[in-house]
């Protein structure tokens, strides 16, 4: 992608048939969370929690809708359980966009723990990942949704700090 904002990573996603959000709000998530309220396509409904958001988007798909699920990193220990029991035993896919609080040490300390030990839940969870970068968007995506409609499982993007900080 040439430009990367907020907007046009969401209509990216729109393009690609994901249509149903939800989500817990992040500040590092505010550019996405801000377009996606104003996106008719988008259908999105906040959550009150992560493991709750999981339910929903389990709905979702069963419903016929495509889910993302916008959350912070230190919902996952929130979550985990929700995507191992549900999610991961009867193959209900998910894309997760999940912000990476406490990356490298950097944030409150509140964060650190998790943003340390994010990467290492998912992969003993059993779940795919990977960074989202402006630089890399078009390949992780393409990855995300081939482990969706092949393997029917979640996908996670990881999200750096100050990627969706703007929505223009």
């Amino acid at each position: 992608m040439s430009s990367f904002t907020s907007q046009i990573f969401i209509e990216r996603l729109i393009q690609k048939n994901f249509n149903f959000f939800t989500g817990v709000p992040c500040s590092l998530l505010s550019g996405l969370i801000s377009c996606l309220e104003e996106v008719e396509d988008a259908h999105y409904i906040p959550s009150v929690r992560e493991d709750a958001a999981v339910g929903l988007c389990a709905g979702a798909y069963l419903s016929g809708s495509q889910p993302v699920l916008l959350m912070q990193n230190s919902g996952l220990g929130y979550c985990l359980n929700a995507f191992t029991s549900l999610n991961l035993i009867y193959r209900i896919p998910v894309l997760v966009i999940m912000s990476w609080r406490g990356q490298g040490g950097k944030d409150a300390p509140e964060h650190l723990i998790m943003g340390d030990i994010s990467q290492k839940l998912l992969e003993t969870a059993g779940m795919n990942y990977s960074v989202l970068k402006p630089e890399n968007c078009d390949q992780v995506v393409e990855i995300a949704l081939r482990k969706i409609n092949e393997e029917k499982l979640p996908y996670t993007l990881l999200v750096e700090k100050g990627l969706f900080d703007e929505r223009y």
